[in-house]
């Protein structure tokens, strides 16, 4: 997360020094200011593993538009139909999750597929009650949710 915000300071930077405030020049100066912090991630121990978690985030983010996009299709699909295919139930998934920002972006990402919805995270932070409006199959949608918890575990670690 170090590596993040110094790579975002130097993009602000390029910005501040070109002197042109465009989006293009913004994500050029992220750009270079990824190679540098490649660069200097042999030197410096903070910024170690930084630049394998560029093509983890970028595999999840069509990952997690893939995911967008099936579960709107399925409620669609419910919303059209006249005979209705919901089923909806509440489930507690135990985490791998251990931070509260770890816990907190799982939660955010299964609240943001359409279907599932975070209700609660236990006192102790081991377990996050979902609610899912397509509870066909009980153990597919933990999975489904392990799968996506595992993606998000693995660009935050």
């Amino acid at each position: 997360m170090i590596a993040f915000i110094w790579n975002l300071l130097l993009a602000l930077m390029w910005v501040m020094l070109t002197g042109d405030i465009g989006g293009y020049n913004l994500i050029f100066g992220f750009f270079v200011g990824y190679l540098v912090l490649a660069v200097m991630q042999r030197q410096v121990p903070v910024l170690r593993g930084y630049t394998r978690r560029l093509p983890k985030l970028i595999r999840f983010i069509f990952f997690f538009i893939k995911e967008l996009i099936m579960a709107n299709m399925t409620v669609a699909f419910d919303i059209i139909t006249p005979v209705w295919h919901m089923k909806p139930g509440i489930v507690a998934m135990e985490l791998e999750a251990k931070t509260e920002v770890e816990i907190t972006m799982v939660a955010n990402f299964i609240s943001l597929t359409p279907g599932t919805l975070s209700l609660d995270v236990s006192d102790d932070r081991r377990v996050l009650y979902v609610h899912a409006m397509f509870l066909d199959n009980e153990q597919e949608l933990r999975d489904s949710i392990k799968y996506m918890e595992r993606r998000v575990l693995e660009i935050l670690r």
